[in-house]
């Protein structure tokens, strides 16, 4: 069997060199006005939730469409849950404000 012999010489040029570049700090991905923004979202999702777990029967042998179905739990805490997604999302991709 022959062996076949790989090259230890390697050659390099200065072109295949290629310089440090030095790092440029990058702006923050978000600011404070969209920080807010979320706190405000995530508040509005909460509040969406809390409505929609409320109430309870005050027998628990007796089930009471009224505090099951009620108007808040059915229509007022999704339309919240919503709207607080909506926020977030207008958070995520407000833009920072540029000085002129």
């Amino acid at each position: 069997m022959s062996k076949v012999s790989k090259p230890t010489h390697t050659t390099t040029t200065a072109s295949s060199v290629s310089k440090k570049k030095e790092a440029v700090p990058l702006p923050p991905l978000f600011t404070k006005d969209n920080y807010l923004w979320m706190i405000i979202g995530g508040a509005i999702i909460a509040l969406g939730m809390i409505l929609m777990s409320g109430g309870k029967n005050q027998d628990p042998a007796v089930f009471d469409t009224n505090v099951v179905y009620s108007f808040t739990r059915i229509t007022i805490a999704p339309i919240l849950i919503v709207g607080g997604l909506v926020v977030e999302i207008f958070a995520i991709f407000k833009k920072q404000k540029t000085a002129e």
